[in-house]
């Protein structure tokens, strides 16, 4: 993961959450046609309290 943030450090930028977090998010969003309030669950029994909205908003930028 350390070559996605040398890579990629100013999409990441000004996010309040680690770049692997928003790319798993998508990730799973996008392959297995989750919700985004499925993937709030899944996020929260990580111990991260996410919004569906900010899921949103990273899917769409």
């Amino acid at each position: 993961m350390s070559l996605r943030r040398k890579t990629h450090p100013l999409l990441f930028k000004w996010r309040h959450f680690e770049a692997e977090i928003i790319l798993l998010s998508i990730r799973w969003y996008l392959s297995y046609r989750l919700s985004f309030r499925d993937l709030v669950e899944i996020m929260d029994e990580r111990g991260l309290k996410i919004a569906h909205t900010t899921i949103f908003r990273w899917v769409f930028r």
